[in-house]
């Protein structure tokens, strides 16, 4: 976890990420936990599915630490996840795979709210 999140890190573009004092207040307020069922939400519902009509622009830029930290770590969109991870583009994602993004998230959350 921590290699993928360095590889990230150095990315102009992801790098780019981080949370703002307002979206790290809500993490705060809301508890790791909350954040975490979000992010499993998101992730089942933007991008398990096999076929994801609106691929690269499910996922938005702004409004929530999950979907910052969804750019910041290269899953936001099947073509990401397949880039960065190589996670296959056209199928089902499984439980393992759901679980990987969903960790990888929270841990660059985790280390934006201790920075």
């Amino acid at each position: 976890m921590d290699e993928v999140l360095y590889k990230l890190s150095k990315s102009k573009f992801r790098s780019s990420f981080h949370l703002s004092k307002k979206l790290k207040e809500y993490v705060n307020e809301k508890g790791m936990d909350k954040i975490e069922s979000h992010a499993y939400d998101f992730v089942n519902t933007r991008l398990k599915p096999k076929n994801i009509k609106n691929d690269g622009k499910q996922t938005p830029m702004k409004g929530h630490p999950v979907f910052i930290a969804q750019h910041a770590t290269a899953t936001c969109c099947r073509e990401c996840l397949y880039k960065w991870h190589h996670i296959e583009k056209n199928k089902e994602l499984n439980e393992k795979e759901v679980k990987y993004i969903v960790d990888l998230i929270i841990n660059w959350i985790k280390n934006e709210i201790n920075s």
